[in-house]
């Protein structure tokens, strides 16, 4: 068995790790960390877990890293990157924050207000869209995890942009998430009552997610590409359904997508104008898209939807750990989503 451990694990992210790890067969959960929870058992944290036979909650500063295969860090940014860079060298590190996600040092500065607190390791990382970056990402050691909406409007779009077809100058991303998202800590802003029964636009012109749309498309495209993107609050719990509108030919577009996740097993594209919902992913690993015409000719809307805790974060995570070890890539995902 893999030895793994979960730093964060009392968080959103870091509970869906454990309760898919715990039913994977390649991997065992030796070690949880949550520092604000150190000392309790799982099942104290998370009922709905009690039934799994998981080791007590640790601080970090006593764990034991030299008997660990792969570290998965559920940790705010800079925490990551700081534990990360001390880590032993045998160590295979997925990271779920946004330490390692861009590749220049200076842009982290600029989106994150602060110097990288480990620059010299993210040349060893790989971006971790796992269908765009999957050979790179068996042979390397640290896995940086992408953001949650920054992969939600990646998975229709890049290849679109690759393949010249739609217009880069033209797209917008009208992006709506749950709560989850944001965490677990409490946040007025996210009590039940300010959420309960809104549609709120947040972060509108300096949402972090841009830095990692800026640099996949204009990578995909060959040239500097901005898009327009508008995130807001969903008042449920999990799912994320972007909505996204460009110019360019609508059936061009839809057999270029169909062509592109052909053998994709995570990533479904929907008939032409099919109606997606996040309830449809809920639970799962999957991101389901749909291509639809519009009230415009030359405007083309697609939908993009999937669990922003799951194939958004920790599903994806565990699709790169089985890579990582030369596991089946969908080992411990397979899951249906929950419905209703």
């Amino acid at each position: 068995m893999i030895q793994a451990a979960i730093l964060g694990a009392s968080g959103y992210t870091g509970a869906e790790l454990v309760r898919i790890l715990a039913g994977h067969s390649g991997f065992e959960v030796s070690v949880v960390s949550g520092d604000s929870k150190s000392g309790l058992s799982f099942g104290e944290v998370y009922p709905s877990l009690k039934h799994l036979n998981l080791p007590k909650l640790c601080s970090v500063e006593d764990i034991n890293f030299g008997k660990l295969d792969v570290v998965f860090c559920a940790l705010p940014h800079t925490k990551s990157a700081h534990i990360i860079k001390d880590l032993p060298k045998h160590i295979k590190v997925i990271d779920l924050s946004a330490d390692f996600r861009l590749t220049d040092v200076n842009k982290y500065e600029e989106w994150y207000g602060m110097k990288h607190p480990a620059p010299n390791l993210q040349i060893q990382a790989v971006y971790g869209l796992t269908e765009f970056y999957r050979s790179e990402i068996k042979n390397s050691r640290i896995v940086a995890g992408t953001g949650c909406n920054a992969a939600t409007g990646m998975y229709p779009l890049i290849p679109l942009l690759q393949e010249n077809l739609i217009d880069p100058e033209e797209i917008i991303i009208n992006l709506a998430t749950g709560v989850s998202g944001a965490g677990r800590k409490a946040k007025e802003e996210i009590i039940y009552c300010e959420v309960s029964e809104g549609y709120t636009p947040y972060n509108v012109s300096r949402h972090r997610h841009l830095a990692e749309f800026d640099q996949e498309f204009s990578k995909a495209a060959g040239k500097p590409v901005r898009v327009t993107f508008t995130p807001h609050l969903l008042p449920q719990n999990r799912g994320i359904l972007a909505t996204i509108y460009v110019k360019g030919d609508l059936q061009r577009i839809q057999n270029s997508l169909e062509k592109r996740y052909m053998d994709e097993e995570f990533i479904n594209v929907m008939s032409l104008n099919t109606l997606i919902s996040t309830r449809h992913v809920r639970g799962s690993n999957f991101c389901h898209i749909g291509v639809c015409e519009s009230s415009k000719k030359d405007v083309v809307v697609i939908f993009s939807s999937l669990d922003n805790l799951i194939k958004g974060s920790s599903g994806q995570a565990i699709q790169n750990a089985n890579l990582l070890f030369g596991l089946e890539e969908n080992s411990g995902l397979v899951a249906t989503p929950l419905f209703p």
